[in-house]
């Protein structure tokens, strides 16, 4: 699977972003929409209505906020949307009980556990109670382990939501230096090795890593996805770098990226922001 992505790219390269100055911004929202234009065929010929479900735990708004954003693209496919809400006292024992039961239903296609879940829930177990041939987000051990060795079920949504991205531009990812800044297990490892598979040469960076200006400066491609807000800045790049950013954080109020705007949009030659880049691409790839 991952030989047919690294000879196919998802999306063929097309005019997804607006240009300000000097700097080409992305609109993730309209490379969502020609995704899902191509999904709605592939939902109504099934025969049989496929089921969606996000597994939370808890009030989190933030969480809220982004389940009910899924269920919305699902049902505007044709796909059923079964939210599994759970109070915050539920044990772990009890909650692979439920997915359990939620996984046996008749057309259950996909089903994703919503992150954090509260501490004293082991989190690893909840994600690996997912059987693999509904583990969309890929956070399973099995399934984690498959995707790294190469035979993958599923692929992480945000790695592809990100090669989606780089795939809008005219660009030859086997002739560019990438700088992936993080190595969680949501984003950077598997945002990493996908890239690896696509030929590009990616230095991960991470709190530990010597050299990291050096290495960015260096690079022709930043991806971030640290959660750390406005760590990117414009002196920390080369004129012309695409950037890509991939985390998000709490600020004022509202959702924050790794990359401040305004000095990387002096240098930068192509910016995925947040919110309006990866995130919208995410959904889609999900589904």
């Amino acid at each position: 699977m991952l030989e047919k992505m690294n000879n196919k790219p998802l999306l063929s390269a097309a005019a997804f972003y607006v240009t300000i100055a000097h700097m080409q911004i992305v609109n993730g929202r309209e490379i969502r929409d020609e995704i899902l234009a191509g999904l709605r065929d592939r939902v109504d010929a099934l025969p049989f209505t496929p089921v969606f479900c996000d597994v939370v735990v808890g009030n989190d708004p933030a969480s809220l906020q982004y389940v009910a954003m899924k269920e919305r693209t699902a049902e505007s496919l044709g796909i059923e949307s079964y939210s599994a809400h759970f109070s915050e006292d539920i044990t772990t024992d009890e909650l692979v009980d439920e997915i359990a039961r939620v996984a046996a239903m008749p057309g259950m296609s996909g089903l994703i556990i919503q992150l954090p879940l509260p501490a004293h829930i082991d989190t690893q177990t909840i994600l690996d109670s997912v059987p693999l041939s509904i583990d969309v987000d890929a956070l399973s051990t099995e399934a984690s382990e498959r995707f790294y060795s190469g035979d993958p079920e599923f692929i992480f949504p945000t790695a592809l939501a990100v090669t989606a991205i780089l795939d809008t531009l005219p660009i030859d990812l086997d002739t560019m230096s990438v700088a992936m800044v993080g190595n969680g297990m949501l984003v950077g490892r598997p945002v990493a090795h996908l890239l690896h598979m696509k030929n590009a040469s990616v230095d991960v960076i991470d709190a530990n890593t010597e050299g990291k200006e050096e290495i960015l400066r260096s690079s022709d491609i930043v991806i971030s996805a640290t959660g750390q807000a406005n760590l990117i800045t414009g002196d920390m790049l080369q004129e012309g770098a695409i950037v890509i950013d991939a985390g998000t954080s709490e600020s004022g109020g509202g959702i924050s990226g790794d990359v401040d705007r305004e000095s990387v949009a002096e240098v930068a030659g192509f910016l995925s922001p947040v919110p309006g880049g990866v995130g919208p691409v995410t959904v889609a790839m999900l589904m």
